[in-house]
């Protein structure tokens, strides 16, 4: 029986262990507080992800350690790199593969679809955060000593999942409230479904193929916002959304107070203009093909609140906490 151990239990990470699970395999789900999805073939482990020689016993004779976790929005620049090194040295230490989940933040501003062949040209903090994460990995797998590969997801759809859209305007609309966005209502957005992404995790991880190289999650809509708004509405049936678009003005006012919505400014790129992730390599590697809008809105419609939330909220928008 397979061994695996995932990293973070995020709606992504979650998935991917159920999904794990599912197939036969045994998996230990590192948290730093043990939680978790419940299954019997899903050890829930409490752990600090950036202890290497707790991780390397908790991964001693797994066949892929998946890092699905993510700090604070606000602390990456801090917090991640020890978090990303002490499980890359781990599944060095082990013999284990490594499988990333990242996002899309190395690129930079593009003016077309993003291909998973691009160099990275990061032009934030949290994009080169991400981008040396992924170039350490890299190393480490053309030194011969760990075979790695990283999943690359745009912003998140689905039950559970954390993004601009699901916390500034998903959770509003379902709410019958106004909502409030700092992007472009109208560009084309790719959206990624945390279950899609997950497959994407798992089938990298049995392919032969995938190691040294990067992959798109495939996306499940390239709705702009506004439309995408209008589906959730209408799955959940609830009244037609009210939106408008925040300006930079008052996105830095409410980051002020907000230290998590002061880190928003400098990713606004992905947000003002159409930002199009090009999965077509993953879909003809690994076969995956994405999960129907209709569904995944459905999915969302079903988390609908009993009462009214704010217009804004201080949990991470970060794509990666899907």
């Amino acid at each position: 029986m397979p061994k695996y151990v995932v990293v973070g239990a995020g709606a992504t990470g979650s998935a991917t262990a159920r999904l794990l699970a599912e197939s036969g395999a045994q998996v230990r789900l590192v948290t730093r507080r043990g939680s978790g999805p419940s299954h019997p073939r899903v050890e829930r482990v409490a752990a600090d992800a950036t202890d290497t020689a707790r991780l390397v016993e908790i991964a001693t004779g797994a066949a892929a350690v998946f890092n699905c976790a993510m700090p604070a929005y606000d602390r990456w620049p801090t917090d991640f790199p020890p978090l990303a090194a002490a499980v890359l040295a781990a599944a060095e230490r082990t013999g284990a593969d490594y499988v990333m989940l990242g996002n899309t933040y190395g690129y930079g501003p593009l003016d077309g679809p993003a291909t998973p062949d691009l160099p990275l040209a990061p032009t934030s903090e949290k994009g080169r955060v991400r981008a040396r994460m992924w170039q350490d990995a890299l190393a480490a797998h053309a030194a011969g000593r760990v075979r790695v590969t990283e999943v690359r997801a745009s912003d998140y759809l689905g039950a559970g999942a954390y993004s601009p859209f699901t916390l500034m305007v998903g959770a509003q609309v379902l709410a019958g409230v106004p909502a409030s966005y700092p992007g472009d209502l109208d560009a084309p957005h790719s959206w990624s479904y945390t279950v899609d992404v997950a497959r994407t995790l798992v089938a990298a991880a049995g392919h032969g193929d995938a190691w040294g190289r990067s992959w798109h999650a495939p996306s499940t809509s390239d709705l702009p916002v506004r439309e995408l708004a209008v589906r959730l509405a209408e799955a959940a049936g609830v009244p037609a959304p009210q939106l408008g678009r925040m300006s930079p003005a008052e996105l830095r006012e409410i980051g002020r107070a907000d230290s998590v919505m002061a880190e928003l400014p400098e990713m606004l790129y992905l947000y003002d203009r159409p930002n199009l992730l090009d999965a077509s390599a993953t879909e003809k590697a690994f076969g995956i093909l994405p999960t129907a809008l209709d569904v995944v809105v459905a999915e969302m419609a079903a988390e609908r609140p009993d009462t009214a939330g704010p217009t804004h909220s201080t949990a991470s928008p970060g794509p990666s906490r899907g």
